[in-house]
């Protein structure tokens, strides 16, 4: 497997690689990694969709791209995820399945058009006191020392932060900072998080700085994922005969070591809850989803809080068995075990039954939500909530089948353990109810109407995620396993708990990423795997995300030696009549 760049390699289509009709594929889950390597199979290993079995634990596919109308809870969505122009291998999959929707076009063709024709931004990303816009939304207020801690992250490598915490990297007034405010709660960051991965999303997304206050580097889908690039995917695949297993857990992978190889010999699994071992040869391939974000997730309802659960689930046990066999296959424990108990653990689903709470969203996203186009345009942010609370509208509707007088609005906390402002308890302990009330007083509403309208013009179904923010935790070189573990003849790992180079965790670019190399390595298939897009490495975007994090000061304005030592060694004045002070120029720092 090999990496690529431009559009040479992107428009060719691979040749057959060889022997694949004498091969066949076992993947286990069916999240996003799953079901585009399946796809990866079928359109550039030309493999027969009969060869190819994906085996689920639930009755459903999407893993955590998820999006239901449950019959007695009502509609539920656990998150929402966030796309950007430079998902290479996402868009280079999504080019490939037709929309559902659209007669003649692909998935990417849909996106594409809906996003050129309603483009994304926010209003109003950070409020506070009940409802008010933060009179600095829009600014990083970075102090110098915080802009140098940032460059300083920039320029380490990763093996000198194994194990480091963001906390041991900044100092306490970077937590001060609305870059923090808008970094923590878009990534769902902690401070208690990997510095390495912290530094991986810098570098990935330093082109899109400037759009970090207003949430204009993103984009969306149409409906929830779940139906927007889900549905497609399943619809594809069964067009290809792809043999679907749910109700099936896969509880270990046995693997010999022959000399330097390693094959995977053995599914052990439970169909249906009876013991089944499926016996393999090198020519029966296997991908591994070690790890899930939203495994063991319980649900709540109106008037009951969503269980607590610290239940490992098929993914991570199986993750734990297969670890037990080789180093080389990671160190799930990193991730799912002693998450402290501040993280974020709950989310909710709110849905409006009528129009009452409408005027507060307007009055803060600017935008009628009833409109069909963006919302929010990402989340807004209460700065003030002792929750860390945030909120959500896209375009409504949020579900094809979700009635036009209803609103569907997702809503989170980034710290679980603090009582609520209004409800004066955890967001764990808390009802659907006591948490449509804790939004309505953050949104605005007059208190003595919250009680009624959370109770009669909402329906809120709690979800709680053990592991929802597991791919943050710290960690070393060498706890996720390589995609291909070194010497693997047949086995893969997919996902976001699998390790590739330079790529960010909690994106769907990293599923199909992964997907994408396993399928290249294990099928020799002779087509570039499109880079990461090398954002970091272009001194345009460099000195004009520079000079969006300095709000608009000037090089010669700020007090940050070690910028100034790097930037300022020349002199500006000496790089007049050069293409250095253009671009100086044309950045904004001068």
């Amino acid at each position: 497997m090999y990496y690529s760049n431009g559009n040479y390699e992107a428009f060719a289509r691979p040749k057959k690689p060889e022997g694949v009709d004498g091969k066949s594929a076992y993947l286990i889950g069916s999240g996003l990694a799953s079901l585009s390597a399946a796809c990866f199979l079928i359109r550039d290993g030309q493999m027969k969709g009969e060869n190819i079995h994906i085996l689920e634990e639930l009755d459903i596919s999407g893993g955590s791209l998820d999006g239901i109308l449950n019959p007695t809870r009502g509609f539920i969505i656990r998150g929402g995820r966030e796309m950007e122009d430079h998902f290479e291998c996402l868009w280079d999959l999504f080019r490939s399945i037709p929309s559902l929707e659209v007669d003649n076009a692909s998935v990417l063709d849909e996106f594409y058009w809906l996003n050129k024709e309603d483009p994304n931004y926010s209003k109003c990303r950070l409020m506070k006191d009940r409802g008010q816009r933060l009179e600095d939304d829009g600014k990083f207020t970075l102090s110098d020392q915080s802009s140098e801690e940032m460059i300083k992250l920039f320029f380490t490598p990763e093996e000198k932060l194994e194990d480091k915490k963001i906390t041991d990297v900044f100092s306490d007034e970077f937590f001060e900072s609305n870059f923090w405010l808008y970094w923590s709660t878009m990534f769902a960051f902690e401070k208690w998080h990997s510095a390495m991965e912290m530094r991986r999303y810098i570098m990935r997304f330093i082109h899109h700085i400037g759009g970090l206050p207003d949430l204009s580097a993103l984009k969306f889908t149409k409906y929830n994922q779940y139906e927007s690039l889900v549905l497609p995917m399943i619809k594809y695949l069964e067009g290809h005969d792809v043999d679907f297993q749910y109700n099936t857990v896969v509880e270990n992978v046995l693997v010999d070591r022959v000399g330097d190889k390693k094959v995977a010999h053995t599914l052990v699994l439970r169909k249906d809850g009876v013991k089944k071992n499926i016996e393999l040869t090198e020519n029966e391939l296997v991908f591994v989803t070690n790890g899930s974000i939203t495994e063991s997730t319980t649900y709540g309802d109106n008037n009951t809080p969503a269980p607590i659960n610290k239940d490992l689930g098929g993914s991570w046990s199986l993750w734990k068995n297969i670890a037990a066999q080789g180093e080389e296959f990671g160190r799930p424990e990193k991730f799912c075990d002693n998450l402290p108990e501040e993280s974020w653990f709950v989310s909710a689903t709110l849905t409006t039954l009528d129009d009452r709470v409408a005027p507060y969203i307007e009055k803060i996203s600017k935008r009628d939500p009833y409109a069909g186009k963006v919302v929010t345009g990402g989340i807004v942010t209460a700065t003030d909530s002792n929750w860390m609370l945030s909120y959500t509208l896209n375009r409504q509707p949020h579900f094809k089948n979700q009635p036009k007088d209803q609103l569907v609005v997702w809503i989170y906390g980034l710290l679980s353990n603090k009582p609520g402002d209004f409800i004066k308890k955890s967001i764990t302990e808390c009802t659907g109810i006591e948490i449509a009330q804790e939004w309505l007083y953050h949104m605005g509403v007059p208190v003595d109407e919250i009680p009624d309208i959370a109770q009669n013009s909402c329906n809120t179904i709690p979800c709680y995620m053990p592991y929802i923010t597991s791919y943050f935790m710290p960690r070393a070189i060498g706890d996720r396993p390589l995609v291909v573990p070194e010497g693997s003849t047949n086995l893969a790992f997919i996902g976001n708990f699998s390790e590739t180079a330079r790529d960010t965790v909690f994106t769907t670019e990293y599923s199909v990423r992964t997907a994408m190399e396993a399928v290249y390595q294990l099928l020799n298939i002779d087509r570039g795997v499109p880079e990461v897009f090398a954002s970091a490495f272009d001194v345009r975007t460099l000195l004009a995300s520079t000079a969006r994090l300095l709000d608009g000061k000037k090089l010669t304005d700020i007090d940050a030696p070690f910028i100034l030592k790097q930037i300022g060694k020349l002199g500006i004045h000496k790089t007049k009549d050069t293409i250095i002070y253009d671009l100086l120029k044309e950045s904004k720092l001068i």
